[in-house]
């Protein structure tokens, strides 16, 4: 009997499915809510209200779930006030913690099982981690609701024309209207407004086993000492290599960025703000400028007080009117040491080129003759020429893959109003979109060019 017969014919062991599931999700939530809460503390974000319910919606959106914001006025007495906020953004901090705790353990129970895997062993182990963190994504939806109270005056109310007396309002062509104002509105900037936030249930379940599920394929394909079912050696082969080098370069420019907050804190008034934010979305900030780096168009605006949270000069830019492209090109305009960003990139594309290439078996025509196998690395061709090749296709096809996908993981949606009587009060909003066909068609180019000039230099 075969090794890979003895594995297929091997009972699922259930009692170490379970337990192993349960220390991947917990494990993976522990660590996601630990993150949220830390840099929703450092952010004072919870002078504001609760942080448990706020950091179960972040762990929530950090997940693929869904938030739904409201708001309530109700306390200045008008009829015609309103409060309308929309929130769609990913914090990529958090879900990359959960993603690293969730990836390791399930890696670390799947090398147990020796040097090949039965398929039923594999697909029992994953199904168990991804319906137990589905159950725990519904405890999220469960809790994550809360209500933030701000205060008028710290939302610019008294601003607003006629804030500070509000019994002397002058409308042209209608003269003092004052008096035909509501006696609470004089009282207006002293008001408190309440904005409620609710984890979507139904979004949030098919986020997270969305999530759960892509989390565990992109590690199995990148992990290169973990057992694969029998007759899966292609994968090893031609996949791994390229996968494990671009997650392998995309983690170490975090690592960067992350690094480049510290220093940052060092010297800021605020190193609490800076540390609590580099926590939550250092992912983002770095994802963002691998793809604005290679020169995938973006489009987006910016207005109010949220365009001040963008680096420079990515904010001057988005001030200057709705629906701009955002290019490598337009920012260097602004400040010419961006072109260092596209240098950084195309460096960290060499570096994953050059990386495919190590990782790749490949076994010279001598060699080949010597041991009577086919020279190259699986039967495709011998000669540095054709590995190249090799390396070029494996790589452009993950990048193709990847660039998108960090341009649809950092886009960002925020739209923030509160609107008393037409007077804007507080507004807000970004929007901010990569171009994903165009991020298909420069990833497999640039992979392909950084995989054949890799296997060149290695």
């Amino acid at each position: 009997m075969s090794i890979g017969t003895a594995h297929q014919a091997r009972s699922v062991p259930w009692g170490d499915v379970l337990f192993s599931a349960i220390a991947a999700v917990s494990w993976a939530l522990t660590g996601m809510a630990g993150t949220a809460a830390l840099g929703l503390h450092l952010l004072e974000a919870d002078s504001a209200g609760s942080l448990g319910p706020m950091t179960a919606a972040v762990v929530a959106l950090g997940a693929g779930g869904s938030v739904t914001p409201s708001g309530d006025v109700s306390v200045f007495g008008l009829e015609g006030a309103e409060a309308t906020t929309a929130i769609e953004i990913t914090p990529l901090g958090v879900g990359l913690v959960g993603a690293v705790l969730l990836s390791w353990f399930f890696l670390r129970s799947l090398r147990g099982a020796g040097a090949v895997i039965a398929p039923a062993e594999l697909l029992a182990r994953a199904g168990a981690v991804v319906v137990l963190f589905v159950a725990m994504m519904g405890g999220l939806a469960w809790a994550g609701h809360s209500v933030i109270t701000l205060d008028g005056g710290s939302l610019g109310l008294d601003d607003m024309p006629g804030g500070e007396q509000l019994g002397d309002v002058e409308v042209p062509g209608l003269g003092d209207i004052g008096g035909l104002l509501p006696d609470r509105l004089g009282d207006l900037v002293e008001a408190e407004a309440k904005v409620g936030f609710s984890v979507d249930t139904a979004p949030t379940l098919l986020g997270g086993l969305v999530w759960c599920v892509g989390v565990l394929v992109i590690a199995l394909l990148a992990s290169r000492r973990t057992p694969l079912p029998p007759g899966w050696d292609v994968v090893h082969r031609a996949v791994r290599p390229a996968v494990s080098a671009l997650v392998g370069v995309l983690l170490v420019a975090v690592m960067a960025g992350l690094a480049a907050a510290a220093y940052a804190a060092t010297g800021d008034d605020r190193p609490r703000r800076i540390v609590g934010a580099a926590l939550l979305g250092a992912p983002n900030g770095v994802w963002l400028g691998v793809p604005i780096g290679l020169f995938v168009p973006w489009h987006g605006e910016a207005t109010g007080e949220l365009a001040k949270v963008l680096p420079d000069p990515l904010d001057d830019l988005l001030r200057v009117g709705s629906d701009q492209h955002v290019t490598l090109g337009r920012l260097a305009e602004l400040d010419g040491m961006v072109w260092l960003l596209g240098v950084a990139a195309a460096v960290m594309m060499l570096f994953a080129g050059v990386l495919t290439a190590v990782r790749t078996p490949f076994v010279r025509e001598s060699d080949a003759i010597t041991v009577g196998k086919p020279a190259g690395t699986d039967g495709g061709g011998s000669g540095p020429l054709a590995f190249a090749g090799r390396c070029a296709l494996r790589l452009g096809i993950a990048t193709a893959l990847a660039l998108p996908l960090l341009a649809w993981l950092t886009e960002v949606s925020v739209d923030a109003s509160l609107s008393v009587l037409g007077f804007d009060a507080f507004g807000a909003g970004i929007e901010l979109r990569g171009d994903l066909g165009t991020a298909l068609l420069l990833g497999a180019l640039w992979g392909a060019g950084a995989g054949a000039a890799g296997a060149l230099l290695a």
